[in-house]
């Protein structure tokens, strides 16, 4: 569902009631703080964002998580504040699922802030802040950089299988018997269609390229959405779900627990997953592994998330808003929630060597450029949603390859 399904339903009482409203009961120094960090890992993460928001011993962060995913959460979050019921801050990610709401006056215009912690020379890459900005105007604080392209694998697995730990995709596709044979999944999938897109996304990247990406994603080209390195992609999609079956979890953190207690070879998850490596104890290059996109040279999606500020009256709330938008992007709290939360910073200009050997990697691939946006920065939520019901209907049955392209190719040339 978009924002702009839940504006249709809402427009007429959703502005007034917005404007007028200070969330109920709370005082000067409370801030209720909405986000999908549910998992133990981001319980973690959440938490030092707490302490450096409340650390001046003012102001309270009131954690209103709501358990599932962002797809679960998103809706309830837009409505809340479409509805009247708006919350002092949110998580969303970068891309355009809040740019309706900036459109129609319910976010809090934060340029002072940005202006005042020079935002745009410190953020990197600056289409982080892009994406925050509307009419020269920012609207939320960049916190992270999270990309879906990794892939992490248990050394121990493919060990107990008696190969060698796979170092690329061939690799993978090379030991998926042996892996069988010895009672190991080959491959880590939850149940969610938001998991298996990233699958596919991976694919994608990987096969046509930075440029193809772009076309594809960006342009909506014909020719490379038809192309043979896409036609590639969605044959080794469906690779991937032959070794996928039997993941039986739905929660990505269930698929990485597979990778943790070594009861699977390999799991095609976001960096965050780094954070439930740590809150298990491993350590990186030694309990578990990993490597970007297929194992060729590594190219990463910036996406991530960032924190908004829904409308209100209350001027102490908005002063609180603003102190967290601030403290967001200070050093110290870049340092203290990237590393538990598995991300990459927004900003180069910090110390980053305590990060494990998968973080370097994907600081190395940062600091080289080889990036793109996020899928979530160049289609609609409405095309991410279908190609999200697309991929669980896939991984689901046994729809032919060409017919996954064929309708993945519509969804997004319709999008555009």
């Amino acid at each position: 569902m978009t924002i702009r399904t839940f504006m249709l339903g809402a427009a007429c009482v959703a502005l007034p009631l917005t404007a007028g409203f200070a969330p109920s009961g709370a005082n000067a120094a409370d801030l209720e703080v909405t986000h999908w960090w549910t998992s133990g890992g981001e319980a973690a993460a959440v938490r030092e964002l707490a302490n450096a928001f409340e650390a001046d011993g003012k102001n309270k962060w009131v954690d209103g998580a709501i358990a599932g995913s962002g797809g679960v959460a998103r809706p309830i979050i837009i409505s809340r504040i479409l509805g009247g019921d708006p919350m002092g801050a949110t998580q969303l990610n970068h891309g355009l699922q809040a740019q309706e709401l900036m459109e129609a006056g319910l976010l809090q215009d934060i340029t002072d802030v940005a202006e005042a912690g020079h935002w745009r020379d410190i953020i990197q890459p600056v289409s982080l802040l892009d994406a925050c900005t509307l009419d020269g105007k920012v609207y939320c604080a960049p916190l992270n950089i999270h990309s879906p392209q990794w892939v992490w694998t248990s050394p121990a697995a493919y060990e107990a299988a008696g190969v060698k730990p796979a170092t690329n995709w061939e690799e993978m596709k090379a030991s998926a018997d042996a892996m069988r044979a010895a009672g190991k999944l080959p491959l880590a999938v939850g149940a969610q269609g938001w998991q298996q897109a990233y699958v596919l996304d991976m694919l994608i990247l990987d096969l046509v390229g930075r440029e193809g990406y772009m076309a594809a994603y960006g342009d909506g080209d014909e020719d490379t959405l038809h192309g043979e390195a896409v036609t590639k992609a969605f044959q080794e999609l469906a690779i991937a779900r032959d070794m996928s079956k039997g993941t039986n979890v739905q929660d990505w953190n269930l698929a990485t627990a597979k990778i943790i207690n070594n009861d699977a070879g390999a799991q095609i998850m976001g960096d965050w997953a780094q954070s439930e490596f740590a809150l298990a104890g491993k350590t990186a290059g030694t309990d578990y592994d990993c490597f970007i996109g297929l194992g060729h040279e590594p190219v990463i999606s910036t996406g991530g998330d960032a924190i908004y500020f829904p409308v209100n009256k209350d001027p102490e709330i908005t002063a609180a808003q603003k102190e967290l938008a601030r403290v967001i992007v200070e050093p110290e709290t870049q340092v203290a929630f990237n590393l538990r939360k598995g991300s990459l910073p927004i900003r180069g200009d910090i110390d980053m060597s305590k990060a494990g050997t998968c973080m370097q990697k994907g600081l190395a691939t940062l600091e080289a450029g080889n990036t793109v946006p996020s899928g979530d920065a160049l289609i609609t939520p409405d095309a991410v949603g279908q190609i999200q019901d697309l991929m669980a209907e896939f991984f689901g049955g046994d729809m032919a390859p060409a017919d996954a392209q064929a309708r993945f190719a519509d969804i997004i040339a319709y999008d555009k």
